[in-house]
């Protein structure tokens, strides 16, 4: 498959990122509010700080169709930036959340939409992290391969979404929901620290699980 083809097959890949995640973050927030399930509303808000990542995606993909990309260009690191604050600023309001939620004793009329948004999600972004390592193989590109490990940590944090629902529809414990509250909120401030880390380095990275990924590996 030629190389243009295999790009165009990539950037695809990065709009269905982002329009999922659009979609996926307004389901999850209004269910989130709507049955006070506080993990599913810190997904949902991941989401639309994951959406400014995937833009800058598909702005070094479009690079991609014209040079060799070696380093994050000028855009890319400002969207880290700005994804870097954003996953912050959630993690503060998951912990804030949390606080109210046990000085309250506020708990979920029901998590079954997590359960679903979760299953989706797992699905559908193991669907993507398997064609993105596909297409950037074939590529031998380390820039579509380090946005597929990243991808791979949307889907951790979707397993962590789908193991706090389920519990909590079985056992129906409140603090169940605040430490899949909790989990979430690791995730994002450790997603924060590594936009920022991968704003400065400048290297085509993604940590996932601990792991981190670089270009010039």
């Amino acid at each position: 498959m030629k190389k243009q083809k295999l790009l165009k097959i990539a950037f695809l890949l990065s709009i269905i990122t982002i329009i999922y995640n659009i979609a996926e973050g307004l389901i999850s927030v209004y269910f989130g509010i709507d049955d006070e399930a506080l993990s599913l509303l810190g997904f949902g808000t991941d989401s639309f700080v994951e959406v400014i990542s995937g833009i800058g995606i598909a702005h070094m993909i479009i690079r991609m169709r014209y040079s060799k990309v070696d380093q994050r260009d000028k855009f890319e690191r400002q969207a880290l930036r700005i994804t870097g604050f954003g996953f912050y600023i959630l993690t503060i309001g998951i912990l804030a959340g949390v606080i109210y939620n046990m000085i309250k004793g506020t708990k979920p009329d029901t998590t079954l939409p997590g359960i679903i948004i979760a299953t989706l999600s797992i699905l559908t972004m193991y669907f993507l992290m398997r064609y993105k390592l596909k297409i950037g193989k074939a590529l031998d590109s380390d820039a579509i391969l380090a946005d597929a490990n990243c991808t791979k940590s949307c889907l951790y944090l979707s397993i962590v979404l789908l193991i706090s629902s389920g519990l909590y529809a079985i056992f129906q414990i409140g603090y169940i929901d605040i430490l899949g509250s909790l989990a979430i909120a690791w995730f994002t401030f450790k997603e924060g620290r590594e936009s920022f880390e991968k704003a400065k380095s400048n290297k085509l990275s993604c940590c996932c699980n601990g792991n981190c990924h670089n270009s010039s590996e």
